[in-house]
């Protein structure tokens, strides 16, 4: 499920128009106009026969409601919507496009950062949004049955009152969907404690490229069998489209404590990171905010961080409460230890959401210091955070162009904001020289290019910075044995897509789409 990574939503840098900010692998390399209408006419037919009435959008200025995800640089305006309200519904569609051979993509809630839902001009985008039902909540097996339209907290809320919760809460989990959280193998400010979505999904029910349903893993723990759940959590849709998710539910805890830490720079604020996992204690979320990123939330959210604070640590543990009781003096102490200058204990549910307010609406609250912003998402070993946060600094300074960080700390997954007035000629393209400068060091310092909000669109030009042509190669190999026609999202994730089918290393001839212009070989 494309396109709701378990992000955090924001407005994104808004380049250009509709017809200037189409990717090149937006629109299909192969097939005549004639032939490409056609087929989208055919698919339209059998949509238009296997949904509800309300269930197709073609009013070109309805579709261009669909153009983008969070990530607004990209734009494409689909050449058809669809929002199925069942499994039966979404294979069907599938169906008619692998029989016409049309390019589809699926969205959730769009609030991804990484173009993963960004559609095709000559295909179909197939919206599970209608998709939300909670079908079941089964508290005696620590488990819920959902559709992935579901937004994520909505999880929770079921199951609460039942004494569990999911455990899994990217910034955007009011309005992000359990469906692009799978595909994107989302994280959020707990994932440092209880994991991913991979850690909390045990099975789902897939509709294949060529739409066929399949049922992935189950209500068990481990199925048996290779680990195909495994392989379709996290691919960003480019293996088919994920109808129902089985997802894991964990105990509500005795006792939780969210701390507020104010200090004078970040490499305090990373040196007392450090100390804490040092000293084995790993609390459910470590979050960090620098000095601009506490403007933007207090210009937005009146969260009343500590005044003159160059960053700030939101550390929640919790568990039973001897436990907490015992790593809460700890946490104090290191704190104190590493130059911590304020202190501050939510006392009250009322307190503990203030202070999560801030980091949590941090993404969304940089649009009042900056018209526009790229959100970066790179991860680096915790212990580097001082050496690299320096030098994110310094790539600010010398560029003139401003950078706001806000992260989760404690497993090193970096979210620089890169702010830029798009209405001034060239800062765009400055603002894309620093992100991919950020991205750079992550890579340098034994890190990746993202932690939990994908590749997508936004991304693939770096996928070769990190892996060989041989590990790409058999990374495309596993796509084609799910999707040997290439119709589900492609143009994600790989740099240089191979054709399904083509041997695997350097060809001798080049391949007619190579000599047209149409495609990179690799």
């Amino acid at each position: 499920m494309s396109g709701t990574h378990g992000t955090e939503k924001t407005a994104g840098p808004v380049l250009g128009t509709s017809t200037d900010t189409v990717p090149p692998e937006a629109t299909s390399a192969t097939g005549t106009p004639g032939d490409k209408a056609d087929a989208i006419a055919a698919v339209t037919r059998v949509a238009r026969a296997a949904l509800p009435a309300n269930g197709l959008i073609t009013d070109p200025t309805e579709l261009r409601t669909y153009e983008c995800d969070g990530l607004a640089h990209y734009r494409v305006t689909p050449a058809l919507v669809v929002l199925p309200e069942t499994t039966e519904q979404v294979a069907a569609v599938v169906r008619a496009c692998a029989e016409h051979g049309v390019p589809f993509v699926a969205r959730g809630s769009g609030t991804g950062l990484s173009g993963g839902a960004l559609p095709r001009a000559d295909g179909i985008l197939v919206v599970t949004s209608r998709m939300r039902a909670i079908r079941e909540v089964r508290a005696a097996d620590q488990r819920a049955v959902v559709e992935p339209g579901v937004i994520n907290l909505d999880v929770t809320r079921a199951a609460t009152p039942e004494g569990y919760y999911y455990a899994p809460d990217p910034s955007s989990q009011q309005i992000c969907s359990v469906g692009g959280n799978l595909a994107e193998n989302s994280g959020g400010a707990h994932c440092l404690k209880y994991g991913f979505t991979s850690n909390h999904v045990l099975g789902t029910d897939l509709v294949t490229p060529q739409g066929d349903v399949v049922q992935l893993g189950g209500l068990a723990p481990d199925a048996p069998g290779y680990d195909l759940l495994g392989t379709v959590v996290g691919s960003e849709g480019t293996l088919g489209i994920a109808t129902t998710a089985i997802v894991r539910l964990v105990r509500l805890p005795e006792e939780v404590r969210t701390l507020l830490v104010g200090f004078r720079s970040t490499d305090d604020a990373g040196a007392a990171t450090s100390a804490i996992i040092s000293a084995g204690i790993v609390p459910a979320a470590i979050e960090m905010m620098d000095a601009l990123a506490i403007e933007a939330a207090e210009a937005a959210v009146h969260c009343n961080y500590p005044d003159g604070a160059g960053a700030v640590l939101v550390i929640e543990l919790d568990g039973a409460a001897v436990e907490v009781e015992h790593e809460y003096e700890q946490v104090e102490r290191l704190c104190r230890e590493h130059g911590s200058f304020e202190q501050r204990l939510a006392i009250d549910a009322a307190e503990r959401a203030l202070i999560w307010k801030g980091r949590k609406s941090a993404f969304a609250a940089v649009g009042r210091i900056s018209p526009d912003y790229i959100v970066q998402d790179g991860v680096i070993p915790r212990t580097a955070l001082p050496e690299v946060l320096r030098a994110i600094a310094d790539l600010s300074s010398s560029s003139g162009v401003r950078v706001a960080n806000v992260f989760h700390a404690g497993d090193g997954n970096l979210h620089p904001l890169v702010l830029f007035d798009g209405e001034k000629e060239g800062a765009g393209e400055a603002a894309e020289e620093v992100s991919g400068a950020i991205l750079d060091l992550c890579i340098s310092h034994g890190g990746s290019i993202t932690g939990e909000h994908g590749v997508g669109t936004d991304k693939a030009a770096y996928m070769p910075r990190m892996f060989t042509d041989e590990d790409l190669d058999t990374m495309q190999l596993v796509r084609c044995a799910f999707d040997p026609d290439n119709i589900s999202n492609p143009g994600k994730v790989f740099p240089t897509p191979r054709l399904c089918g083509e041997v695997p290393g350097k060809r001798k001839k080049p391949h007619p789409l190579v000599e047209a212009g149409l495609a990179d070989a690799f």
